[in-house]
């Protein structure tokens, strides 16, 4: 493995972690489509502080087996060991009745308050780039007892001082923001940085954001894995792949 390779991996393991420390043992946990790495904390963390944890997988499995990074995590392999089917309607059900504690969300642009944008560059009229859409989020960001968010690589053009589409809110509560980078915290009042990443200094972190952020003078550094969550992730993608996932947003 080269140095490169070695510190991807370094990179998505910390990501990972950040997020599987996000989920609580006995915690209901939901996935929508495209979350590799929200199902990789997952299976990290039921494999180490969280074994009761609760999965509702987006393919419409209840507590599925997850043993293999497979190329999709809508793979039909993630049906294997469910002890129920859940249609996309019993979802949201649940979600609307606070039965699901956490549902990590993506975005192509997230702001300082906490607003994302996953529907297009310039405006809905007349964009010059369309993403593939909300999907639910907007309803279900609301909905969630403690909604997290994933850049995984962050940049200017990712963290924005404001979102060119608003695609979902949470203006009433505060939310926690995972980069391969950093975490943040996000909400009407600001943006707070809370950790930086081993390999990033704040004064990076600084140029690679678009919005202004408050951060402590005794800013922390993010903890390393623990190694049993690295081993677990070396069971689960023994090839490495999750480091794909997770693409610097500098060299430098």
């Amino acid at each position: 493995m080269n140095g490169d390779a070695g510190l991807d991996t370094v990179r998505a393991d910390t990501v990972i972690a950040e997020l599987a420390f996000e989920l609580a043992d006995g915690a209901v946990i939901a996935t929508g489509v495209a979350s590799p790495l929200p199902l990789l904390a997952i299976a990290a963390a039921r494999a180490t502080h969280a074994p009761r944890l609760r999965y509702i997988s987006c393919v419409g499995a209840l507590d599925p087996t997850v043993d293999s990074l497979h190329g999709s995590s809508e793979d039909p392999r993630y049906l294997a060991g469910r002890i129920a089917d859940v249609s996309i309607a019993q979802l949201f059900d649940h979600a609307r009745r606070g039965r699901i504690d956490t549902v990590v969300f993506g975005a192509a642009e997230v702001d300082g308050e906490g607003r994302t944008n996953l529907s297009a560059i310039g405006s809905l009229a007349s964009p010059r780039l369309k993403f593939p859409g909300v999907a639910g989020a907007a309803s279900l960001r609301r909905w969630v007892r403690r909604p997290v968010l994933l850049v995984p690589r962050h940049t200017r053009r990712t963290l924005v001082a404001e979102v060119q589409v608003c695609s979902t809110s949470d203006p009433d509560r505060r939310t926690r923001l995972v980069t391969d980078l950093a975490v943040f915290e996000l909400g009407r009042a600001g943006a707070r940085l809370l950790s930086r990443h081993p390999w990033a200094t704040l004064e990076h972190i600084r140029a690679q954001t678009g919005f202004v952020f408050s951060a402590a003078a005794d800013l922390a550094v993010t903890s390393a894995p623990a190694p049993a969550l690295v081993e677990a992730l070396r069971r689960l993608d023994p090839e490495g792949r999750r480091a794909s996932l997770v693409p610097p947003s500098s060299r430098s």
